[in-house]
């Protein structure tokens, strides 16, 4: 019986990169535990850590690369592929220009560092501006919020907090290691939900069942009882802050009287709210990332940030702080002069202050493709994403694809992206290269470096994405920028600034270094604003045209025209709900997970739906101005009435097809995915 090996790594299933310990046997993955030494997961691993076995070596793994030929694929060797890649990539360039193609990552940032920085190198040597990813859709709109306000990105540290608001978030589906710790250790906090879903920590504290997309109208609400009582920080506001004086002026409009029509909180119940949040002290706002994709997205996450502000909880243990940068890994990019598409359109998505963004916003791109404007583009190289399915607009994108001169996908699985390809390139997973991120621990804010030991040989001829753009690169004659030939060297090249290597791994048996943990960056250093101060009326917005204060949005008035349209759909739908078995659209077809959510459904109050006359379980057609989706209705009585919640990320049952991909957000151009409105009848 061959030895069993037990290697230390990290999971990067999800964003969390939870620590985990796999067992080798004979060279094979065989089992996967927590590792109890991880500073962020301490042992915990969900159902789909443990089923990394059989997402690694499942049965419909792509294993080499494939050419479509007549609507069938056809088997063919990475070099023949690379040929026709480069090939095409040239006519394409010399016919059109280089900004002609477009280049798409999935997972960028804390779980897959590697692959966005090969993908940047890339970009830069063929010479297009045109680099996309999930940033035009997620997160990266509050970073820009935080930006606006605090000068840097702050992170919540619920830790040492007595009062926690999980607002928008179910972390028992998007953020494990925090429910497990707020479930053993959150007693004595004030814990405080506030969803249109009483979800399961709810038990926990108190839950405010909120109307969907009137979240920010709450948070001002808030900011009004506090500041009318005499509940804010007045020390810190005169010290540290900016347009305290117009702010207090702009919220006198938002009473819990008439917020309360928009948000269906009684007054008495935003009025508890808001002093509870204020005389609980250090307090923290968890907020999830539905409120970057909406219309107010980023006024919303800016009132979330002033209500930190005024209530003195900013760089605070148990608030939210500033964790001081570590040394950088080594960033690797060549500048491209042209923008890329959407940076004329949304300046501070693109480029903050000078400090510019690789990327562009993705929802330009279907327009440049179908109307060649502003210019055509041909060619998109697709890497750990699945736009299809996580875009807006689904139908739109599948004829967008259709019209390509070439569409690559790089994956492990034919996804619905892949299926449109011309090419298919078989992707290493991350088991089977080693790599490296940032990751904070979700209670303590301590930042760390987790390098990603490889644990198996590659499955089948699946390359690691570095090795694709490396390969790439040579073949169409950029090969000095491309000079690596093993994973190893990728690895010291990123880690090399630091006085670190690969080699002296060994050092650091659980494969996570570096911690440093700061307070005082905000408020007791310069703010690295324009004014220098937190800046609660914002300059900079102002400047380019956009509100300079939170400005709530009533989502029917963005969504309709009139009010009899408006009347032909009078239920909530949100759409993106997480599921602890599923990461967006991966893990869908691994046996173990679709057991713990065997199918897509539209989760109802069981009273809503019955005064449409569906039962539970039974098939339905969910509508909205932009489509129609057929899916099994699921009696939850925990959804508030008037709400209708599916999930994303099925392929059988895609929730895009009822989302509209017309940018929303002004400041960023992010979608309007949530608060939608929707009708339902039986199918």
């Amino acid at each position: 019986m061959a030895e069993v090996k037990k290697i230390p790594s990290v999971c990067i299933g999800c964003v969390w990169s939870c620590g985990m310990v796999a067992h080798v046997e004979g060279g094979r993955l065989v089992k996967v535990e927590g590792m109890p030494e991880h500073p962020l997961s301490k042992g915990y691993l969900c159902p789909r850590g443990e089923a990394l076995p059989e997402w690694v070596y499942a049965p419909d793994r792509i294993l080499y690369p494939m050419k479509k030929e007549n609507g069938s694929w056809k088997r063919i060797s990475w070099d023949e592929a690379l040929d026709i890649i480069s090939f095409k990539l040239m006519e394409i360039k010399e016919k059109y220009g280089a900004h002609s193609l477009a280049i798409f990552c999935g997972s960028i940032g804390v779980e897959n560092l590697e692959i966005a920085a090969f993908a940047r190198i890339f970009k830069g040597a063929f010479g297009t501006p045109n680099l996309f990813s999930v940033e035009s859709v997620c997160y990266r709109s509050r970073i820009i919020a935080h930006q606006l306000t605090f000068g840097t990105f702050l992170l919540e540290e619920p830790e040492e907090a007595k009062c926690i608001i999980l607002w928008g978030t179910d972390p028992d589906h998007s953020r494990p290691p925090l429910a497990n710790y707020l479930r053993t250790q959150g007693r004595g906090k004030k814990i405080i939900v506030i969803n249109p879903k009483r979800i399961s920590l709810a038990e926990l504290g108190q839950h405010y069942p909120v109307r969907p997309g009137s979240d920010c109208f709450l948070a001002l609400s808030m900011a009004n009882v506090i500041v009318n009582e005499g509940l804010y920080d007045k020390d810190f506001v005169e010290k540290y802050t900016k347009g305290f004086d117009q702010f207090k002026e702009h919220i006198q409009k938002y009473t819990p009287e008439k917020v309360s029509e928009v948000t269906g909180l009684s007054a008495s119940e935003i009025r508890e709210l808001a002093r509870t949040f204020a005389t609980n002290k250090p307090a923290c706002i968890i907020p999830g990332t539905c409120f970057d994709q909406r219309v107010d997205g980023l006024q919303t996450m800016r009132a979330f940030a002033i209500l930190q502000t005024i209530t003195g909880n900013v760089d605070v243990k148990g608030s939210w702080v500033a964790i001081r940068s570590f040394p950088r890994l080594r960033d690797f990019k060549i500048s491209v002069e042209e923008k890329p598409l959407g940076a004329q359109e949304h300046p501070l998505f693109y480029s903050l202050w000078g400090r510019i963004s690789p990327y562009g916003q993705t929802l330009y791109l279907p327009k440049a493709i179908l109307e060649e404007k502003p210019y055509p583009v041909k060619a998109f190289i697709v890497v750990a994403g699945n736009p299809v399915l996580s875009m807006p607009e689904s139908k739109t994108w599948e004829k967008a694809f259709e019209k390509l001169d070439l569409l690559v996908v790089m994956d492990m699985f034919m996804t619905a992206t892949a299926k449109k390809a011309h090419l298919v390139l078989p992707a290493c997973s991350f088991l089977e290269r080693p790599g490296l991120g940032y990751v904070y621990a979700v209670t303590s804010g301590i930042p760390y470096i987790m390098l990603r030991r490889k644990v198996i040989e590659p499955v089948g001829e699946a390359w690691p994405d570095w090795k694709f753009w490396t390969e790439l690169g040579k073949k169409m004659g950029y090969g000095e920028l491309f000079p690596w030939k093993t994973d190893e060297e990728i690895i010291d090249f990123f880690l090399e600034p630091m006085g670190l290597s690969y080699s002296k791994l060994d050092e650091y048996p659980h494969g996570f270094f570096y911690a440093q943990k700061t307070y005082d960056m905000v408020i007791k250093g310069k703010v690295r604003t324009p004014s220098g101060k937190i800046e609660i009326y914002s300059d900079t917005l102002a400047e380019h045209g956009y509100p300079p204060l939170p400005e709530p949005v009533d989502p029917p008035k963005v969504l309709f025209s009139t009010q009899e349209e408006e009347k032909k759909y009078p239920l909530w739908l949100s759409t993106g709900m997480r599921s602890i078995y599923y990461t967006h659209t991966q893990f869908r077809t691994i046996p173990s997970l679709r057991k713990g959510f065997p199918e897509p459904v539209a989760e109802i109050n069981p009273e809503t739906a019955k005064s449409y006359g569906i039962n539970d379980g039974e098939m339905i057609i969910v509508e909205t101005p932009k489509g129609e989706l057929k899916i099994k209705a699921k009696y939850v009585p925990e959804v508030s009435p008037n709400v209708v919640l599916i999930s994303h990320g099925w392929e059988e049952a895609n929730v895009n097809l009822l989302t509209g991909l017309d940018p929303k957000d002004p400041v960023t151009g992010y979608p309007h995915y949530k608060a939608l409105r929707c009708n339902l009848r039986k199918a």
